[in-house]
């Protein structure tokens, strides 16, 4: 089996590095990239389309992935086409219909945990594939993650991890309050979030993103604000689509959208508690 994949910037260098260690034939395809992984060959996408038999995809959003099913819709014979982006679960579904009357395959994986888990193979997937590919998709999916959560058919991998990065961000947003009340009232930030570590507050924001990238004041986590504005933009969508809309939704969305224009939309995320 041959694999290509499709953007080689910090998640899909890693993904394509995680693939090569095990010895897979892997093709990379990214102009703009500066470097290409040990163990992966960079080609053109066209070459890619036509020599691999599986195409993984690390992309901006859904523009540069339909720029990659037109391609597919070329190729021969039928391609499996994993998309580790994340993009509208609408737009995904449109995407594996266009490409299943063309005997191709098209799944949603979106990826969470950083470039750091990409590079160590230990991302978690939220996977929205058919039952019947379920066992191709895992093969492949493998190496680059710890945890493969299907979570149900073709959308429902770019459904989760919207809300996922909703509730994230919202954490973020609140955090942003929590930083602030410590340095007015002098209780020490650290010893606040050990407390809270310990109940019913805590979060992924208390116990990783607080201690490893705000409080070190590192900022390096790879994620920028634009990314995060635009995914809790799309789960905004996606819940009042769904009639399930809220304010604190609305609220969270707009402060995404502030922060970008205020600090800019290339800063890491992480931002959002310190402002």
């Amino acid at each position: 089996m041959t694999i290509a994949v499709v953007g080689l910037g910090q998640m899909g260098g890693g993904i394509a590095a995680s693939l090569a260690r095990t010895g897979t034939e892997v093709l990379g395809v990214d102009p703009q990239a500066p470097q290409t992984p040990d163990g992966v060959t960079r080609t053109e996408l066209a070459d890619a389309v036509e020599r691999a038999d599986v195409l993984v995809l690390s992309l901006p959003g859904g523009a540069q992935v339909d720029q990659v099913v037109a391609g597919v819709l070329e190729a021969p014979a039928p391609r499996l086409v994993i998309d580790t982006s994340t993009c509208s679960p609408d737009e995904t579904r449109a995407r594996a219909q266009r490409l299943g009357e063309q005997r191709h395959t098209f799944v949603d994986a979106p990826v969470s945990g950083g470039s750091s888990g990409a590079w160590a193979g230990e991302l978690t997937v939220f996977l929205g594939c058919p039952d019947s590919e379920l066992g191709r998709v895992r093969s492949v999916l493998q190496p680059l993650a710890s945890r493969i959560n299907h979570v149900g058919d073709v959308g429902a991998g770019h459904t989760a991890k919207l809300l996922n990065n909703l509730l994230c961000g919202i954490h973020l947003c609140a955090a942003r309050a929590l930083m602030g009340v410590s340095q007015e009232t002098g209780v020490d930030p650290e010893a606040l979030l050990r407390a809270i570590n310990t109940a019913s507050g805590r979060s992924a924001v208390t116990e990783v993103n607080l201690p490893r990238w705000v409080l070190s004041e590192a900022f390096d986590s790879g994620f920028p604000v634009g990314l995060m504005a635009r995914d809790v933009d799309l789960a905004t969508e996606l819940a009042e689509k769904a009639g399930a809309a809220s304010p604190l939704v609305v609220a969270a969305a707009q402060m995404w959208q502030d922060l970008g224009e205020t600090l800019g939309r290339d800063e890491d995320f992480n931002r959002m508690v310190t402002g």
